[in-house]
């Protein structure tokens, strides 16, 4: 029995007997792989990491006819001679875990580029099925597919889909299910080389099947090719072979013979025989009926990809980007604050003063209510961004600022990651696994934290709407554009230092427009908004809770007589206070003082010194300090710092108006501040993702290097700003 069959039983078995099977979605970026997987899971996925790395793992489950389908959706590859680390990521997963079914999503239109990964996925001995995705798109283009006759030549079934409209599921796991009994398939099928190259194979499978052990791993046919290529990655797996040494030397002289007679690199004579077959292939199954006169992607691309438009267009769409998150925005979130005013008055007259009280007012609501104000904005900024993706312009966004990056030594590539950086820093960092070269992908990870990610936006939006209420939008699109500038410029000066190299050539794929769909748009926005909540319902309650305990232990008792003493000084010095008036400014005016004694008092005070040359006080300096556990904890900080002494029954905005009655707070501060924030290092997740991508020492660097230079562009912009009058 060969490998293929093997296979094919252990699926069917497994089907039996168990009722489970271990799928996994495998294949070329843009080719539509996350909504088959999306569209075969529904909601029953989870996210993760690959053990022992950061890239994002996707996992889900299904149940259909007693049968359980365990789903892992790998990360986009083009071969599996493993470059960047996500093609290693992929590759290792294929062998060390071995799914009994890989599905192979491909794009329709693209069929010829797609094969080729699939060619090498049959040569792992795993079962495969073929999805051709985007099949409606195909035929509008007047391509058409013999699906049955692929199958027939390639040996291993291929279906029709159409992820966004979820068709085709249904036929997948019926292929699925139907793999052990499928006529031919895999192994049985797979590519030949020609006789002069297989003869030469043939010798390095006789030498690795001498140690059964080690064939049970690794697919000898598979290792073979890859020695042939000269794969750096599949000569460093012989180490556990027991004749190791004999091996290399064959798959050396095999080498070296098939350059010396093709004249080339034995890497491209595998490559060209690979499209070879491919060629016969497609001329056997695939039919051109007519060539569209019109397409509209060329049609839209002549003007956002035009060589003078395509960034001012760009800068324009974030630009609307953000006016349309404030504008739509600002109603429901002062609809959330008046919410949480109201249910604080409503604590207020349901229980008695006490630490209580003060904890759900003044900590809880004061904290975690100051967050989730903010969700409507979340909620419409990422939908919008979600419509950019799902359309396809991101990707004309990167290639319209590629030539702007090369000029500031940044790989083109390393767009992908920082778009990702305006929504988690987290996963942009994992995207920059795609880039090949790892001086280009130090560079990528240590700019991204400038981009302004999504738990940065509370901060800005709060600062800029009660300082700069008139023009709010324009305000946060400015520290994101400093963002980026910071980046870039960043980006020179490292590449001019620590770590100097020519840049690499930059390929960009451009996939066709296509009409995002509802239910893609909405996972993506509930995916995003949920674990902002679920930060908000966690890690930010913790420290709203954390900081109350701080700011009101010790607790702090007036002096006898001292606010009778302080009320009857009021009304003398105020004309026409009245005695309630009085006490309540005295009852204010102790609140400060303990607050000031508190635990929290005393922490401000000590860095204070650090912070006042930016214009902050001690109340900032312990806001920006517990942002590091996560940037939205800056508002809950603020809020509940600033809820001591406030007048709960007063109609008012909240914290921005209890910032905005703040002496030591002015616009010029305030946009110091949100400067602040943009550039400080990022929170404890963000960090420990950097440490796990480059080591404990970039990671140090880039602590220093980002505190150091937010200190120092503060500094700067105060002083200059107070120079001129701007305070």
């Amino acid at each position: 029995m060969n490998n293929a069959d093997t296979n094919s039983h252990r699926v069917n078995n497994r089907s039996r007997n168990t009722g489970s099977v271990k799928v996994t979605l495998a294949g070329n970026p843009n080719a539509g792989k996350t909504t088959i997987f999306n569209a075969l899971t529904g909601a029953h996925h989870k996210v993760g990491n690959y053990p022992g790395v950061t890239v994002e793992k996707r996992e889900g489950t299904r149940t259909r006819n007693s049968i359980s389908y365990h789903f892992v959706d790998l990360p986009g590859i083009y071969s599996l001679t493993a470059y960047s680390i996500d093609e290693v990521v992929a590759r290792d997963f294929l062998l060390d875990h071995r799914p009994d079914v890989i599905v192979d999503v491909m794009d329709s239109t693209n069929l010829s580029r797609h094969l080729y990964l699939c060619l090498q996925f049959q040569e792992l001995g795993i079962p495969v099925v073929g999805a051709l995705n985007m099949s409606d798109e195909a035929e509008e283009k007047g391509i058409k597919i013999d699906e049955k006759h692929l199958s027939d030549i390639l040996g291993i079934p291929m279906v029709k889909t159409i992820g966004p409209r979820a068709e085709g599921m249904a036929a997948i796991l019926d292929a699925i299910d139907q793999l052990g009994s499928f006529r031919q398939q895999n192994v049985a099928k797979s590519i030949r080389y020609g006789s002069e190259i297989e003869a030469r194979l043939k010798k390095i499978e006789a030498l690795l099947q001498e140690d059964k052990e080690f064939c049970a791993i690794y697919p000898s046919r598979w290792l073979s090719v890859k020695l042939l290529e000269k794969d750096s990655h599949a000569v460093d797996r012989l180490s556990g072979h027991s004749n190791a040494a004999e091996i290399k030397a064959e798959a050396i002289s095999a080498s070296d013979w098939i350059s010396a007679h093709y004249g080339k690199d034995s890497e491209m004579v595998i490559s060209e025989q690979r499209y070879g077959y491919i060629r016969g292939a497609i001329k056997e199954t695939v039919t051109i009926e007519q060539k569209p006169d019109f397409s509209l992607t060329e049609a839209i691309d002549k003007i956002v990809m035009n060589r003078f438009l395509a960034l001012p267009i760009f800068i324009a769409v974030l630009w609307a980007v953000f006016q349309i998150t404030f504008v739509l925005g600002e109603y429901p979130m002062r609809w959330l604050e008046s919410l949480f005013h109201w249910l604080g008055l409503g604590i207020n007259a349901l229980l008695p003063e006490g630490m209580i009280k003060s904890l759900l007012v003044d900590g809880i609501l004061g904290g975690v209510g100051g967050v989730f104000s903010f969700v409507p904005l979340i909620i419409i900024l990422f939908f919008l961004l979600s419509l950019l993706e799902d359309s396809g312009y991101i990707s004309r966004a990167a290639f319209a600022t590629d030539k702007l990056l090369h000029s500031f030594g940044l790989h083109g590539q390393s767009v992908f990651p920082m778009m990702l950086g305006f929504g988690c820093s987290v996963p942009a960092i994992m995207a920059a696994r795609t880039l090949k070269s790892p001086r280009d992908r130090i560079v990528t990870i240590l700019i991204i934290p400038f981009m302004s990610c999504g738990a940065k936006l509370p901060v800005y939006v709060l600062f800029s709407a009660a300082f700069f209420p008139n023009n709010p939008g324009n305000m946060v699109m400015l520290v994101y554009a400093i963002g980026v500038i910071l980046s870039l410029v960043s980006s020179f000066l490292l590449k001019k230092t620590v770590l100097r190299g020519a840049a690499t050539p930059f390929v960009m794929e451009l996939p066709p427009y296509r009409a995002p769909t509802l239910s893609g748009v909405l996972w993506h926005v509930w995916d995003k908004t949920w674990h902002y909540i679920q930060k908000a319902g966690t890690v930010i309650l913790a420290a709203a809770v954390l900081i109350w305990i701080i700011t009101n232990f010790p607790l702090y008792k007036p002096a006898a007589g001292e606010i009778d003493s302080f009320a009857s000084n009021y009304m003398a010095t105020v004309p026409g206070a009245g005695s309630e008036e009085a006490y309540k400014a005295a009852e204010a005016a102790t609140a400060r003082v303990g607050l000031e004694k508190s635990f929290a008092g005393k922490i401000g005070k000590f860095m204070e010194p650090a912070f006042k040359p930016m214009g902050f006080d001690w109340k900032i300096a312990v806001a920006t300090v517990t942002g590091f556990a996560a940037k939205e904890v800056v508002v809950s900080t603020l809020g509940v710092l600033y809820a001591v002494g406030l007048d709960e029954s007063e109609e008012s905005d909240g914290l921005r108006e209890a910032l905005r009655r703040d002496p030591n707070l002015n616009p010029l501060v305030a946009f110091v501040l949100m400067l602040f924030i943009l550039v400080i290092p990022p929170c404890f997740a963000t960090l420990a993702t950097i440490r796990a991508e480059l080591g404990w020492q970039w990671l140090a660097f880039a602590f220093a290097f980002m505190l150091s230079m937010a200190w120092v562009l503060c500094f700067s912009v105060y002083n200059i700003g107070l120079l001129l009058g701007l305070a």
